[in-house]
């Protein structure tokens, strides 16, 4: 069942791992799991949480290896590489965003995503936002905020899609810095969900790339600036 927890073999298969080395992970406190009558068993929601943790804070060859433990087997729909610049309808940026508040980037940003016909419900896809942000900031320390609910929302989106909006000074967002550029991530399944965190973050670490995002003066180059990104992963 998609909602059962992971044991040490279905989790080893998860992740592209050994057994041996799922074990050795939570026997020393680096996996979130719980014993039960002295076996390993790991929920669902909590390993994707420490994807999304382990996202954050990786380096560009870490998101590589994180991608790579992402892809499903070849041959399936999971190993096809995900594109950014093709996730992101040009409606669905907003260069710049028109919004000087937390609460007002997240209402901006929802509407920005709703614009596109793909998202059916923007009233329900904010509060899950807004209850996101509160848990945990998705700001980074580059500027740039990653905003997404704590679960993907299937049932109000088409398909997964990503939103984009730029404001002309940053704003408090939860992170050690001011923010400035934020995505809004729209995701209908986990694994999807954590594939396009940890591409999109490679992106991020294109050298110049996210200061020539700020600088974008429209939408389409915006646009442009992702997809001369991507081409030099």
């Amino acid at each position: 069942m998609r909602h059962e927890d992971f044991d040490i073999d279905s989790l080893a298969a998860y992740l592209h791992l050994t057994p041996q080395q799922v074990t050795r992970l939570a026997d020393r406190g680096k996996l979130p799991g719980r014993k039960v009558a002295s076996r390993w068993r790991f929920a669902r929601a909590e390993i994707h949480h420490w994807l999304e943790r382990r996202i954050g804070l990786s380096d560009e060859d870490e998101l590589l290896e994180v991608e790579d433990v992402l892809q499903g087997p070849i041959g399936t729909k999971q190993q096809e590489e995900i594109s950014v610049a093709e996730l992101l309808p040009i409606e669905a940026i907003a260069v710049p965003l028109k919004a000087r508040t937390r609460n007002s980037v997240i209402t901006r940003m929802v509407k920005l995503a709703a614009q596109t016909g793909l998202l059916w419900d923007p009233k329900k896809m904010a509060e899950a936002v807004r209850a996101r942000e509160d848990m945990h900031p998705t700001a980074l320390e580059n500027g740039v905020a990653l905003m997404h609910p704590r679960r993907p929302m299937a049932r109000i989106l088409s398909r997964p899609f990503l939103a984009l909006g730029c404001t002309v000074t940053g704003i408090p967002f939860g992170g050690a810095l001011m923010t400035d550029v934020f995505f809004l991530v729209c995701s209908v399944e986990d694994r999807g969900h954590l594939r396009v965190l940890a591409r999109l973050s490679r992106v991020l670490t294109v050298p110049g790339f996210v200061d020539a995002l700020r600088a974008a003066p429209d939408a389409k180059a915006a646009h442009q600036l992702i997809v001369d990104a991507e081409r030099k992963l």
